[in-house]
């Protein structure tokens, strides 16, 4: 199957026929026929003083709708209101929060400061009432923050990159013009950042989170110190040095916070950069995603999860090392997604359609959400003692709720995050577990607005499906990009 030939999910109609193309596809994903509303996903997760009451969870997100001083606003607190009303009883961070203002991603994203904190308990207040008015009670909701910095991909003053990086990266400095040297964190500077996450972390304890996450994902700073093996000194080169951050983070937030959860999300494989194909692609048009030219950089010493002599295939055995570090520090979540949405978004998001910085998709999206699971299945398979969330479900679309329970039944998984699929139809999750059919015309048919969007300055939502950003001023804006980017 060639770009443009793959089969919308939503044409499939019925459980038996996309179980059948699953099979002629050569995709060995469990579905399940018929899903129960007191099933494996109504049953609760217990382990080691932990309960949640149920295996849906909702993915922490960049959102783009912060105030300039990293509070929330209306749009921020709408959005946690829903993540309240979806039934989900894990709440993994609902929001990626930066630990200081250089860490922030965009000018719009949340900032755990002493100014801001009384605003982000706001949020959790306002969650935990929405889900007590859906759910009836709070009983097993378990709700946590995630901690970032966005190292590489910080833009914390407007839409021009200002990087912090742990080492040259010949493939990505040169895709987003990063200066490396001018950009370097230095040893010093890795502990003072580590100061910054503890006192974040210990005003997350105080706003009332159950626990913190510890972001090692999507190409931001924690992700890239799983990669630094150039890197010289105590944070790179030995997977002892490259997991010290992680390390001396934990231990810093047992001692300023010992009652506060720590859990870890983690991009368990990387790829080598992906780019729109030159061959295909036209002006205002994208072609499919082929990988960057990388034969000059081999071995590829500068990805995590992979063959560093063939750096298109996964290799876990780093991913499971790191994870018997996370075990043996206390951690007992660990979320497992791949790649980065700002050079790999097929692994990381699989969509049919992209966002205006990405490339078509070289591959079936079905194909992207059986790596992502089948990863986690071999990590959980390795760690049974942790709790694993697996990512990626979006794609499913009206067989997720199928996949959901085979998955989870089979014990690939324990939990199940959902991200875009939560700002598109919010209540899916307490549908599901209601014995309520699901509502298609609210799925998320990953249209990729919601990553357009901020990715042009725009505030971060559901466009196509969500009255409150339909009818927004910004869905004109936004609808003026994607058709400059033949999108539309």
């Amino acid at each position: 199957m060639k770009f443009g030939d793959y089969v919308k999910v939503k044409s499939l109609q019925s459980v038996a026929n996309f179980a059948a193309h699953l099979r002629a596809s050569g995709l060995d994903l469990p579905v399940d026929e018929v899903v129960a509303a007191d099933g494996p996903l109504a049953a609760p997760f217990r382990r080691g003083g932990i309960e949640i009451g149920n295996r849906f969870a909702v993915q922490p997100m960049e959102g783009w709708d912060g105030a300039p001083d990293g509070s929330p606003t209306e749009h921020t607190r709408r959005r946690w209101q829903h993540f309240g009303a979806s039934g989900a009883k894990l709440v993994w961070g609902g929001e990626a929060v930066a630990v200081r203002h250089d860490g922030r991603a965009n000018p719009n994203q949340l900032t755990l400061t002493a100014a801001t904190q009384g605003a982000i308990a706001g949020l959790r207040t306002t969650l935990v009432a929405a889900h007590r008015a859906a759910m009836g009670d709070e009983r097993g909701l378990y709700v946590g923050l995630q901690l970032t910095h966005s190292g590489r991909f910080a833009r914390p003053n407007g839409r021009q990159l200002e990087p912090r990086v742990l080492y040259a990266h010949p493939l990505l400095d040169r895709k987003f013009g990063t200066d490396a040297r001018a950009a370097l964190l230095s040893d010093g500077e890795i502990r003072a950042l580590i100061d910054d996450y503890v006192v974040a972390a210990r005003r997350a304890a105080d706003c009332g989170f159950d626990f913190v996450d510890l972001k090692h994902c999507h190409g931001y700073l924690g992700h890239e110190f799983l990669s630094a093996k150039t890197r010289p000194g105590e944070f790179g080169g030995t997977l002892e040095n490259r997991t010290r951050f992680l390390r001396e983070l934990v231990a810093g937030i047992r001692a300023a916070a010992p009652r506060l959860g720590i859990a870890l999300r983690i991009s368990a494989y990387d790829f080598v950069p992906f780019r729109p194909d030159p061959a295909l692609s036209r002006p205002g048009a994208l072609g499919p995603g082929v990988p960057d030219d990388y034969r000059g950089c081999l071995p590829y010493r500068y990805g995590f999860g992979l063959d560093e002599n063939d750096p298109l295939r996964i290799d876990l055995a780093e991913t499971k090392a790191v994870l018997a570090f996370a075990r043996d520090l206390g951690i007992q979540l660990v979320n497992v997604t791949a790649g980065s949405p700002y050079y790999t978004p097929h692994l990381t998001r699989p969509a049919l359609y992209p966002p205006s910085d990405g490339y078509h998709p070289p591959e079936d999206p079905l194909v992207g959400v059986l790596r992502n699971l089948a990863a986690a299945r071999e990590l959980k398979a390795a760690f049974p003692e942790l709790g694993i969330m697996g990512s990626g479900f979006t794609y499913l679309q009206e067989f997720l709720p199928n996949v959901a329970q085979a998955v989870v039944r089979a014990g690939w998984v324990d939990f199940v995050g959902l991200g875009r699929m939560v700002l598109a139809y919010p209540e899916l999750p307490a549908d599901v577990l209601a014995g309520r059919p699901l509502q298609r015309k609210r799925l998320c048919r990953t249209f990729s607005d919601c990553t357009t969007a901020p990715r042009n300055g725009l505030i971060s939502g559901c466009y196509p499906l969500d009255a409150h950003y339909k009818n927004a001023p910004e869905n004109a804006e936004l609808a003026a990009v994607k058709k400059a980017a033949n999108l539309a």
